[in-house]
């Protein structure tokens, strides 16, 4: 029965039955609100604006109808531009899905990966090509792709194009295509300029508009928090141990920050990783990786990172800043609550930011619930609860077994909830001492970071030959340090990763200990070299820092 309902919510709309069984095949089981009033008109050929954001399922709204079309030859007959390298592999991935039972190819083309590479696919040809404008007009240049024969072109995310400077590219790729193509438009909101390019070039277009409050809200649960800004990692720490999100996404305003919350995760314990515009291509496609499969289950990330993020399992978005506009508000907790399922979206708030946060309400037309910090006895309750699931898991296991005749000894002479008890403290009981300093926190970014800048007195910045390229992470050059150098973590200052090298402070005082234990130092797998950073000669900075947004 169920499989019945399937093909008769997109068999209404005029699909082919290989189009049919492959949405079914995906487990899409109903036409979302933007399919339903987009596919229609979009396979009659029409041009199309849909304000719609992330979430909503616009992907198969206009994927749909171009794979529907009867391909052939070798050159693109559809082009899809997006914002961001994600945005255009998820598309990419999508397509082929939807694709699978068509005769139809995708390649997918972006900066920051091999254009060797990207040639050689497209000179074997495709029917489809999805890519971001930069490099999309870097082929066109070198004439290593023709849109001579493109029929559609899609410019999906249009207003995240706008902010990020890409609408003259824009401008340069419709106007090589030919102009009885067919032109859709998909955008979170419409400024004038995306309004002007939808009437220079575009002929009599649908217009379909979903509304945010009826998309987003009946979904995700949001929620906001007051706190002080010095204390939210402690609330974050707290919210975490508390709810136990399956995946949660971290939103932070600055790279720095991105960095801070995620070493201060993983410090604790975390499986946490970081991503922002500093990191390489295959690093964010790594963190990507492993965060959809689940190998870490926090991710960092700053807005522009964390465009284009469509994994269906996000439980928890936190905005750990608060977002700088009520769009970007929508872009974020819309990466939680996707394919029907429920999602919390959390806001930090603190008491000078209210007025966003009203604005946010005003314009999203959407409301946040206050909701009251977890105290420290909600949260050592949940430790506890989650200390009961791990052993019951490893007694179903048989992971125990092996302790078994120690556990006999020792219950020769002791009593055995006083033995278990003793196993449990040994075990956990590092936990419990952060509960002391619960009602006085002491975040990460009140210890380090914001206290420790370049040149800060009694502190000496060191150079260490490992960076982005080889995949480090702040937490793991710390855990270094302090391992090798054998001092204490917090004695380590400001710590900046840079692509091909490291700097980091430490007291003046160790700085030779540092020095001599480090060189002998082996970080995943390479061994380092550590010396002073040399002073800038035309600052009193030893080294000039590079710009961030």
């Amino acid at each position: 029965m169920e499989k019945k309902s399937e093909v008769e919510g997109f068999g209404g709309l005029g699909l082919s039955e290989a189009a049919i069984k492959a949405v079914n095949e995906m487990g899409f089981e109903e036409p979302t609100p933007i399919q339903k009033l987009a596919i229609p008109p979009a396979l009659e050929g029409r041009d199309l604006i849909g304000q719609a954001q992330t979430g909503t399922g616009k992907t198969a709204s206009f994927g749909i109808p171009i794979i529907e079309k009867d391909f052939s030859g070798k050159k693109p007959q559809a082009l899809i531009i997006t914002p961001t390298r994600e945005l255009a592999l998820q598309v990419s991935e999508e397509l082929r899905a939807l694709a699978r039972f068509r005769k139809c190819s995708v390649v997918t083309v972006y900066g920051g990966a091999s254009i060797v590479e990207q040639i050689k696919a497209l000179r074997q040809g495709t029917n489809i090509v999805v890519g971001t404008p930069g490099r999309i007009i870097d082929h066109l240049t070198r004439g290593t792709m023709s849109v001579e024969n493109v029929s559609t072109v899609v410019l999906d995310e249009a207003d995240e194009m706008l902010d990020m400077g890409f609408i003259a590219d824009i401008e340069r790729i419709l106007a090589m295509t030919p102009e009885s193509r067919q032109t859709m438009l998909y955008s979170a909101t419409m400024p004038a300029e995306i309004q002007k390019i939808a009437k220079r070039h575009m002929r009599d277009p649908v217009r379909i508009a979903i509304n945010v409050k009826d998309i987003v809200a009946p979904e995700i649960q949001q929620v906001f928090y007051e706190v002080l800004e010095r204390d939210k990692t402690e609330v974050l720490r707290r919210l975490l141990d508390v709810e136990s999100p399956e995946l949660t996404l971290v939103f932070c305003h600055t790279k720095r920050e991105v960095d801070d919350v995620a070493a201060w995760l993983q410090k604790i314990g975390y499986n946490a990783g970081a991503l922002h515009g500093d990191f390489t291509q295959s690093h964010r496609e790594e963190m990507m990786s492993r965060f959809r499969s689940g190998k870490i289950d926090i991710l960092v990330a700053t807005d522009v990172a964390g465009r284009g993020i469509d994994i269906e399992n996000i439980s928890h978005v936190i905005n750990y800043s608060i977002p700088q506009d009520p769009e970007g508000y929508i872009h974020r907790i819309g990466r939680t609550g996707r394919a029907g399922r429920t999602g919390i979206a959390v806001t930090f708030v603190t008491p000078r930011e209210y007025r966003q946060l009203q604005l946010i309400e005003r314009i999203a037309k959407t409301k946040l619930s206050k909701k009251e910090i977890p105290t420290a006895a909600e949260v050592k309750k949940a430790r506890q609860r989650q200390i009961k699931e791990d052993l019951a898991e490893v007694i179903e296991k048989g992971k125990h077994r092996q302790y078994m005749a120690v556990i006999r000894e020792l219950a020769e002479s002791a009593d055995i909830e006083e033995l278990g008890a003793a196993a449990l403290s040994l075990a956990f009981g590092s936990t419990e001492i952060a509960e002391l300093v619960k009602h006085q926190p002491r975040p990460f970014g009140d210890r380090r970071p914001e206290q420790r800048g370049t040149g800060e007195r009694g502190m000496t910045r060191l150079f260490m030959t490992v960076g982005h390229k080889d995949k480090v992470q702040t937490a793991e050059v710390l855990k270094a340090i302090a391992k090798e150098s054998d001092i204490p973590g917090h004695s380590v200052g400001k710590i900046e990763i840079m692509d091909h090298f490291t700097f980091f402070e430490v007291p003046s005082g160790i700085a030779e200990k540092v020095l001599t234990a480090m060189n002998r130092a082996v970080i995943r797998g390479r061994r380092v070299s550590v010396t002073k950073a040399k002073a800038h000669p035309a600052s009193s900075k030893t080294y000039p820092k590079k710009k961030r947004p």
